[in-house]
């Protein structure tokens, strides 16, 4: 498939990339590069291929929540630069 230089230019804009003249020309091999490598891909059966979810069989294992060993407020504000009694104080962020 055949792409102009608008079309680049265009996704360039879109892609907030600033390509000169010399890139343009260059990308735009890069998309008809890739274009007929999809149009490769079509041409193949893929009929009774299920569809992927994932691109491994692998399940991940997690583990049961478990109370643990926890931190008390004096511990836990012990490092903080900056407190208001027992809390973090952080920069005001909304004016």
């Amino acid at each position: 498939m055949k792409i102009d230089l608008e079309t680049v230019n265009k996704i360039s804009h879109l892609s907030r990339l600033k390509l000169n003249a010399q890139q343009s020309e260059e990308m735009k091999g890069q998309m008809e590069q890739i274009l007929s490598w999809m149009e490769k891909l079509n041409e193949l059966d893929t009929k009774g291929v299920e569809p992927l979810t994932h691109m491994s069989a692998e399940l991940n294992h997690l583990r049961e929540d478990e109370v643990g060993v926890q931190l008390s407020k004096e511990e836990a504000l012990k490092n903080a630069p900056s407190r208001n009694e027992n809390f973090f104080r952080v920069p005001r962020i909304i004016e």
